[in-house]
């Protein structure tokens, strides 16, 4: 039992991983992530901003995992442009993009008062 929670952690760091060799979008999201957690510290936001902060960060980070998931799964069956494969991934993209601007607006409304 316990050697089979050590590698599902392994293979889940390992999913981590390769998707930071193959996906530049999630290393841009992580190198945002490293910003934000600095800006954090530089103007000491509050414990509540903190959790809002690092909820939005989890959650972008897994939903570019996600669309890294899907991309592959998608590619793995075909690849013919298929109306069904591009739409998924396009679906799945636009996840990506609506959490990320999401994202933006909590982090100025967050910041914008420690900075005006």
């Amino acid at each position: 039992m316990v050697k089979g929670r050590a590698l599902s952690f392994k293979y889940a760091l390992e999913g981590i991983l390769v998707a930071l060799k193959d996906q530049p979008n999630l290393i841009f999201h992580l190198l945002a992530s490293i910003i934000v957690v600095l800006l954090g510290h530089i103007f000491e936001i509050s414990t509540y901003e903190w959790l809002i902060l690092t909820l939005t960060i989890g959650v972008v980070i897994t939903v570019e995992l996600t669309n890294t998931a899907i991309e592959e799964v998608v590619n793995s069956f075909t690849s013919d442009t298929h109306p069904g494969a591009k739409k998924a991934k396009d679906v799945a993209a636009g996840a990506v993009l609506v959490i990320s601007i999401a994202a933006l607006i909590i982090g100025l409304l967050i910041f914008l008062p420690y900075i005006t």
